[in-house]
Parts: structure tokens; sequence; C-alpha cells
């Protein structure tokens, strides 16, 4: 009877990417690498000026780390820097410089999850974000209806 030890190496780089408008990103979780339980993780490249829009996670804290370029989270981040988001807290990623910036994020869970601004806000019906903001409702009709996920340099 042999038992087959779990693959402790996942070639990140080679999945298939999301992309998104001046960017792309790569993720791993325990459903892809089964050997990675307690933690996922994303390769990100964002182009200049492109930015992961506004997001939380609900399940995990956010690490970010900074390979090359620079960008800003909570305050501006150069290559070397690690970046936190602490557990539901919202937060975006935006990439500064003039070139691409490329970065690693983990999470401390097994599972990613993100809930994104976007797709919030398309799924509350507009007179409750209406009356919760103090909003006219022609503002909440130029909300978007979908998911942005990245949004391109303005």
């Amino acid at each position: 009877m042999s038992s087959q030890l779990p693959r402790f190496k996942y070639a990140l780089e080679t999945k298939e990417p999301r992309t998104g408008p001046g960017g792309i990103t790569r993720g791993a979780s325990v459903k892809e690498f089964p050997a990675s339980v307690g933690i996922a993780g994303v390769s990100m490249r964002l182009q200049a000026g492109t930015m992961r829009e506004p997001h939380w996670h609900a399940n995990a804290v956010e690490w970010a780390y900074v390979i090359e370029g620079t960008l800003r989270i909570t305050e501006q981040f150069e290559a070397g820097d690690i970046g936190y988001a602490p557990m539901g807290s919202g937060h975006y990623i935006k990439s500064t410089g003039k070139e691409v910036c490329k970065i690693l994020i983990g999470f401390n869970s097994g599972y990613y999850q993100a809930i994104d601004l976007s797709a919030w806000l398309a799924s509350i019906p507009n007179d409750l974000l209406a009356g919760n903001f103090g909003i006219d409702g022609a503002l909440i009709d130029e909300f978007p209806i979908q998911k942005t996920f990245l949004l391109p340099k303005s």
C-alpha cells in the first residue's frame, strides 16, 4: 500500500490569468493547490495608474508584497515593502508609478474571498442606498451595475 505525498509546488505564473483593463491577476487557493490549507495567494500586475477597485476580505487578512514598482494601499509603498489590510477593512490597490507594478498577495485562509464595492453596490436596492446614504436616486443610477475589479487609469 503506497501513500502519496501532496505536491508542495504550484506553478502560479503558468495559471490562466484573470485580466482586466490595465492588469492581470493569477490566484491559488486550497482548491488549486491542496497543500495550501491555511494560505491563499495572488500574483498581480498593474499598469501605471490602474487600480484594483475598493474591496474587503471577510475571511482573511491581506499581505501585499511589492516586487517591482510603486503602489498605494493606505499609504505609498515601493519594491521591498509589505502592506497589510486587516480582515474586513475596506482598501484598494493602485499602481502609482510609471512602470508596471508587480505584487504578491497572501491571505491567511486557504480560500480566497473578496467583496468588491461595485458588486456590493449593485446588489443593494436603490431606495435602500438613497435612504442610508442620503443621496439622490439619479446619483445612484451612475453607480456600476456589474463588478469592475480593475479600473484603468482615468
